[in-house]
Order: structure tokens, then sequence, then C-alpha cells
């Protein structure tokens, strides 16, 4: 492509990212593109952004959080802190105020609670606020109405809620059992020791240990929390678990299963706190700087990152990317040597949100590449791995999959076809397809503007790093 044909995508990317919130604008064409070096920084983190906004409703005193995240997820929860009275002063998009509802003295009565004891909320299809938001409110107790968007409703809930009432709460299913919407009644908080699996979501987990000093505080007793079954995603457990001891709670691991809290914990604000960049969104970016010949920096996180995601720059360095790191940056560079990249074998257990873009790298290999244990993939914002099947199949990909595993060919050079890109209402798919355009056809993704999930400029920035 000439200059002129460069400047002309940018052009075009940048209308579209200015509109992406248009009714009337449902696609956008992406053109082939060759380059791609430059400098971003990340948006907040969404995984600590909302778990922070919950942990500072629920502390005593008030926390300034910086950093973050200004998306639909993180404005869902918003929304519903407010709903249930709490106190949130939004000094700007990505700064708040929040005054916990816990006084002081708390820690020798049972009277924590939300002001409002009757709502109901909106959740979307915000699982960050969703699973934690229904653990807190079952564990304070009230009258709640909980609900999203279709596709919400078609995700788990279950073990949860068995969790849940296994401590005393009153939770009834509204449609199907095992599924939102949900109500919410009064508690009668007794048993200090539960159980919950760990096969589906790891989100089930984080709700109940962020609401486990609260169940604590009522019962008088040292909670107990015990993980049947493997525990997917462990990295998003310890970011839980970092953000409750800078609220002042520790978490004693009894073993890889177990965890216990003790009964006199509670969260005491810390008073400021920054959100890190996030991780999850880094991976298109360092995906870039390996596709693109780089470099690619990317601001906002760095090897010490408590987010589990950073660890896909050791699978770009696994297909044989150059990765370097500094002060909350990482940089990725492709050598002048590597021609295809290197297939790949790899369990993603740890880092499913950036094992998509794995996915999308594959059909740019040297030969079949195979991604396993994703089955959490199923019950995320859609079937992500039927979706990743049908999408990249249309592009010329051959793939193959099972109930957790998906399997990858090589897109040959005469193999390469244009598509539309069906995002599923799901924003990790719009942004890995931003990866296919470094073949020799363009592709045109369907609603761009679901990336507002988690990344509302997300095509806006793409543009600045990628040429034709």
């Amino acid at each position: 492509m000439t200059a002129a044909n460069d400047r002309s995508l940018k052009n075009s990317l940048n209308t579209v990212s200015n509109q992406q919130h248009d009714d009337s604008l449902n696609a956008i064409v992406l053109p082939p593109v060759r380059h791609a070096h430059g400098h971003m920084t990340l948006p907040g983190s969404k995984s600590i952004s909302n778990r922070v906004l919950l942990l500072s409703a629920l502390a005593q005193g008030a926390t300034r959080v910086t950093g973050l995240l200004k998306s639909d997820d993180t404005d869902v929860m918003l929304k519903a802190l407010e709903q249930l009275g709490v106190k949130v002063n939004r000094l700007s998009e990505t700064e708040v105020l929040v005054r916990g509802v816990a006084q002081v003295g708390e820690s020798i009565d049972n009277h924590l609670s939300f002001l409002t004891s009757k709502v109901e909320l909106f959740l979307g299809n915000a699982g960050t606020a969703f699973r934690p938001l229904t653990a807190a409110l079952a564990v304070l107790g009230g009258d709640y109405t909980l609900s999203g968007v279709p596709r919400m409703h078609e995700r788990p809930i279950g073990d949860l809620v068995e969790a849940l009432r296994a401590w005393g709460a009153q939770v009834k299913y509204l449609g199907e059992p095992g599924y939102p919407p949900l109500h919410i009644g009064q508690s009668a908080l007794q048993a200090n020791r539960v159980q919950v699996k760990g096969s589906v979501s790891s989100q089930f987990l984080t709700a109940l240990l962020m609401v486990s000093p609260c169940v604590a505080q009522r019962t008088g007793q040292d909670v107990v929390i015990e993980v049947v079954g493997t525990l997917i995603s462990r990295p998003y457990i310890d970011i839980t678990l970092n953000l409750m001891m800078r609220f002042g709670v520790g978490v004693e691991q009894v073993d890889s299963q177990t965890f216990r809290i003790a009964a006199n914990a509670r969260y005491v604000s810390p008073g400021e706190l920054a959100v890190e960049g996030d991780a999850s969104s880094a991976s298109y970016f360092m995906a870039l700087g390996l596709l693109g010949g780089g470099p690619v920096t990317v601001q906002g996180v760095d090897e010490h990152s408590i987010q589990g995601d950073v660890l896909f720059a050791q699978t770009l360095r696994a297909l044989g990317a150059e990765v370097y790191y500094g002060p909350l940056t990482i940089q990725t560079k492709r050598p002048i040597s590597l021609l295809k990249l290197r297939a790949f074998d790899l369990d993603f257990n740890l880092i499913p949100d950036a094992a998509m873009t794995a996915a999308v790298l594959a059909i740019y290999a040297d030969g079949p590449c195979v991604l396993r244990n994703i089955g959490s993939w199923r019950v995320k914002e859609t079937d992500r791995i039927h979706a990743m099947q049908t999408e990249l199949t249309k592009i010329g990909a051959r793939v193959e999959s099972g109930e957790d595993w998906l399997k990858v060919w090589p897109i040959a050079d005469e193999a390469w076809r244009s598509a539309d890109i069906h995002t599923y209402d799901d924003h990790r798919m719009a942004m890995c397809f931003s990866l296919a355009t470094f073949g020799p056809v363009a592709i045109r993704v369907l609603d761009p503007g679901c990336v507002a999930k988690t990344f509302p400029h997300y095509f806006d920035v793409y543009t600045q790093l990628v040429h034709a």
C-alpha cells in the first residue's frame, strides 16, 4: 500500500473509533498492514478496578482510587454502588473517592450493611461486577434483584450460589436454576466453613474471599473456604489476595485448596490505591510488536505486575519474540531472522484471556498450534472456543476444537480469505481479530464498539501503531 493509502487507513480508523457508540456504525474494515511500532499507554486493569471499588465500599474510611479503568464494566460497578447508597465522588474519568460503609466500632457489632436495603441492579455482562456483588449482597442481606443482558443469564453462577447458601444466605433463582437473574433476601449466617468448585470460574472463589471478612464479622468465627477440584485461573485469585492485603486483610493459605480468614479480619482503607494498566489488553500490543517488527512499547505494567497475564510476554518469547522489561514497561520486537512464528503446544490455564491473542497468532506460525486447558472460554462473554473456531475458519484457517482445547493450523498464502468477523458482543473477539491484518486480505470487524467493555479507544491506539 502507498503512503496515501496508509493515511487513508488511519483516517478511516479514527472516524470509526470516534463514533463507536453510534448505532448506525456497525462495522470497521481493516486493510492489510505490514509494520507496527511505537509506544502506547494501557488503560487501567478491569480486574483490579472492580475489585478495588467493591473493597473500598466495604472498608472503613475513604479510598482515593487512581488509574481506574473507564469502561462499560467499571461504569456498571460504580452505578451499582451508588444505587446501594455508597458515596462515590467521581473526581475524573480515571479517579474516584469511595467512602466505605464500615464504621468505627463495627469490629464489635454485626451491622455492616449498605444504606439502600432494597434495589434492582442491572449489571450488563460484567462478570467482575455480578459475581462479587452477588456475594456481598447475599452476605449483608436485604431485598435485591440482580439481572443482566441475555448472555449474562447464560453464564453459570450455581456453584457460587450453593456456597453462599451453605453460609446461610438467602439466594433464589428467578429463571433457570444455576443462572441469573437472582433475588437476594435477608441472611442468617451461621456456618463458617464453605466449599466451592474451582473448575468453572475463579470469580466464584474471588467473590467468596472478598466477602469473607463480612462473614467473619457477623459470625465471630474464623472463615474457611475450601476449593473442590481443580482451581482454574489461579493468577486472578492472587490479584484478589494481594488487594485484600492492601485493605488490611491477610488470608492464610492452609494449602493450595484451603483459605482461612481470621475472625477479627476487617477492611480498612489504605487511603489511596493506584490501579495497574490492564495486562490482558497489553497482550494485543505485545503481539503487534512481534507481528509487525516493532519495537512496540507498552506502558503501565512490567514483569512485577500482580496480574498473571504479564506471563503472556513469555509465551511471545516462545513464539520467537524479543522481549525487554523496564519500569512499568514491556517492549516487544521481531528478530530479523524470524520468518514465521514458532508453532506451540501450551497450557493456558493460568492466562485464559491472553490465550485468545495466541489463538490468532497461530495463523502465522510455522506449524499447527494447540491451546490446552481453556475450558473457561465456554462461559465467558460468549462461548469463545466456538467463536474463535468459527471466525478463524472464515479467514482460511483450519481449526479443530474440544471441550477445553483448540488446535489452529497456519493459513497458507493462497488460502487467505476476506471475511466479516462476528464479535458476539465480546470485546476480546474484536481486539484479537485486529491482529489478523498481517495477511494479504482485508477483514471487516462487526460491532467494533463492543470494545467499550474494557478499552473504549482500542482502535484509536491500534491506528497509531500499525502501518501499511
